[in-house]
């Protein structure tokens, strides 16, 4: 069975999430993705092969949409590339969105090697 991952990236993070998502695109194509809006189509573009579906950007509401499928159980897994040297004016989305994940019990990857190895630990594997 496809599970649903979100992918989320902030602004100067989005090249790396693109990269790794086109280093994985074989073991991400039979699953659903959701992204927030740039992130979405930065991704789109560079792995055009892979099933997305677009929310609102992050600072619009698109990290309370995620945040809201979490809470209905429609998320399995979320990367998010954050950048943790630059400031971000919606933090608070940020900090709900990653509560929420903590919460809920969903593996959460916020950097490269930790979706690395969520990714090694099976999370696809068994869909």
């Amino acid at each position: 069975m496809p599970l649903t991952l979100a992918l989320i990236a902030h602004d100067q993070m989005k090249p790396a999430l693109a990269d790794w998502a086109a280093d994985h695109e074989a073991a991400l194509r039979p699953h659903r993705l959701i992204c927030t809006g740039t992130t979405g189509g930065v991704i789109a573009e560079r792995c055009p092969a892979l099933s997305i579906t677009r929310v609102a950007s992050g600072p619009l509401g698109g990290d309370q949409q995620i945040g809201a499928l979490i809470v209905e159980k429609q998320i399995d897994g979320i990367v998010f590339f954050i950048d943790p040297l630059s400031p971000m004016p919606h933090d608070v989305d940020v900090k709900a969105l990653t509560r929420l994940a903590v919460v809920y019990d969903i593996p959460l990857a916020m950097s490269r090697s930790t979706a690395d190895l969520m990714l090694r630990g099976g999370l696809l594997a068994g869909a």
